[in-house]
């Protein structure tokens, strides 16, 4: 099911429609660009997220939110691509599993206040959604993030460094959680930071 919302400013406009053509053609081919698997980090950390309403940020082809569906989770998947969130769609009914998914972009997206029990967000930085994501989970509720560091230029030398976290960075982008869970990893082959933080009751 697509939900889609929209921008108003011309500007954003025409800069999501952009992002979309360019998602939409990274996406518009029969392989999983990132895979079929979760994360390892979810799949380890599963276990000890609130079961109830997960918002899935920047989606993608759904591996991360189809996971969680399949584990019994209430999953809405929120991306910029209609190319990307149909193969979300596949890869959930492939696996009997049922996902809500909202076109939009996120540099416009509203995260209702209070809602969600568990907010993830992997691959995808906006700065300025963190606090967003905060607000968006429910007393008690958990965020779940995992993004690449400044350390992978040494394998993507000519990645953007806007969208890389700085070291520790992630640590102080989540206001007023708690972090549970935070590492920072280099695979020889990529480098990345991940981090679970919970609201207060």
């Amino acid at each position: 099911m697509f939900l889609v919302s929209t921008v108003s400013s011309p500007h954003l406009i025409w800069a999501a429609d952009q992002d979309q053509m360019r998602w939409d053609k990274k996406y518009a081919m029969e392989k999983y660009l990132f895979g079929r698997e979760a994360i390892s980090f979810l799949k380890d950390h599963v276990d000890l997220l609130p079961k109830g309403h997960v918002l899935d940020l920047a989606m993608g082809e759904g591996r991360n939110g189809v996971f969680l569906a399949v584990n019994g989770f209430q999953v809405t998947g929120v991306d910029i691509s209609q190319e990307g969130l149909k193969k979300a769609e596949a890869l959930a009914a492939k696996q009997s599993a049922t996902i809500t998914t909202v076109v939009a972009d996120l540099e416009t997206y509203d995260i209702p206040l209070n809602t969600f029990d568990v907010i993830i967000c992997t691959y995808y930085l906006q700065r300025n959604l963190f606090p967003k994501i905060a607000a968006g989970l429910k007393p008690g509720g958990m965020a779940l993030i995992e993004t690449y560091t400044m350390d992978h230029l040494q394998y993507r030398p000519r990645f953007n460094k806007a969208y890389l976290l700085e070291p520790n960075e992630l640590l102080t982008m989540l206001p007023g959680l708690r972090v549970l869970r935070y590492q920072e990893v280099d695979t020889g082959q990529a480098a990345f930071a991940s981090i679970l933080a919970q609201k207060p009751q």
